[in-house]
C-alpha cells in the first residue's frame, strides 16, 4: 500500500470534530474539509487520516451513529477533492471502519483501542494500525507480539505499529522513555512500518509550559518528530504537514 523503500511518509490529520485538542485541526464545513484535504497533499502528505471522535482527555462521548454521520460527510468531500489519496480512517469501531472501507475505499484503519475488536478489524482486508496503550516499552513489545500474531492468523499481513504516545503513559517520563527506546520496536519488528504520532501532544506542551496551539508546541513537535525518525519511524502522523515535510527533507539530506 505504501512503498517502504520511499520513507518516511507523512500522515496528515483531518478531524471532522468540534472538540479536538488542537483547535487548528477542527474541520466541520464542506469547504474546510476540502481545503484541509487539499493542503495535506499539496504540502507533502502521503496519507489523509480522517477522524470523527476526539480521543483527548475529557472529550465528550460520541455515539456510533454520530460518528458515522460525521465521517460520511467528511469522506464524501475528501474523495471528491482527492480521489487518488491514500485514505485512513481513525476509529476503534468495526462498523464505522467497515463503512469507510466499503463506501469510500479507505485503505487504512487507524485504531487507537489496542485492538479491542481485533478480529473484526482484521477481516476488513486493509492495512491496520495497531496502537499500544501500554505504559512502557517492555509491555508494549509484549502487546505487539501477541496481537501481531493474532492479526496474521486472521490473514492480516499489512500492519503498522504505533507505540501510542499520550495513551496510557506517564505524560513526561513515560512518553519520553518511549521515544528514547523507539528503536526497540524496529529491532523487534523490522518488517513492519512504525508510526509516531506525537504532534502537539501534552508531552510537548506541558513540558514547555505552553498551549497546543502555540508556535512552541509546533517547534517541539518538529524536534520530537526528528528524534522519532532517528529512532526508525517510517510514518509521522501530524497536524502541520509542511513543517513535517521540512523535517523529513532535512532528515533525508
Amino acid at each position: 500500500m505504501l512503498n517502504q523503500a520511499n520513507t518516511p511518509h507523512i500522515m496528515g490529520i483531518l478531524n471532522c470534530t468540534p472538540d479536538s485538542f488542537f483547535s487548528g485541526s477542527r474541520m466541520q464545513t464542506e469547504s474546510e474539509i476540502a481545503s484541509r484535504a487539499n493542503a495535506i497533499i499539496s504540502e507533502g502528505g502521503d496519507i489523509i487520516d480522517v477522524g470523527a471522535y476526539s480521543t483527548r482527555p475529557g472529550a465528550a462521548e460520541v455515539s456510533e451513529e454520530e460518528e458515522l454521520r460525521r465521517l460520511r460527510g467528511a469522506l464524501e468531500v475528501v474523495r471528491k477533492v482527492q480521489p487518488e489519496a491514500v485514505l485512513s480512517v481513525d476509529t476503534f469501531r468495526p462498523r464505522v471502519a467497515q463503512m469507510a472501507v466499503e463506501e469510500y475505499g479507505a485503505q487504512i484503519v487507524n485504531d487507537v483501542s489496542e485492538g479491542m475488536y481485533l478480529d473484526e478489524m482484521a477481516a476488513l482486508g486493509v492495512t491496520y494500525v495497531l496502537m499500544s496503550v501500554q505504559p512502557d516499552m517492555a509491555t508494549t513489545l509484549e502487546c505487539f507480539a501477541e496481537k501481531v500474531k493474532r492479526l496474521r492468523a486472521k490473514g492480516c499481513e499489512d500492519i503498522i505499529l504505533d507505540p501510542g504516545f499520550g495513551f496510557g503513559k506517564d505524560v513526561i517520563k513515560g512518553n519520553y522513555a518511549m521515544l528514547r527506546d523507539l528503536h526497540k520496536v524496529k529491532e523487534a519488528f523490522p518488517e513492519l512500518p512504525l508510526l509516531a504520532g506525537i504532534s502537539r501532544k501534552r508531552m510537548i506542551y506541558q513540558l514547555l509550559g505552553c498551549t497546543p496551539d502555540s508556535d512552541r508546541a509546533l517547534q517541539g513537535t518538529m524536534l520530537t518528530n526528528l528524534m522519532a525518525l532517528q529512532q526508525g519511524a517510517d510514518i509521522l502522523r501530524v497536524h502541520d504537514v509542511k513543517a513535517a515535510a521540512d523535517v523529513v527533507a532535512i532528515y533525508n539530506a
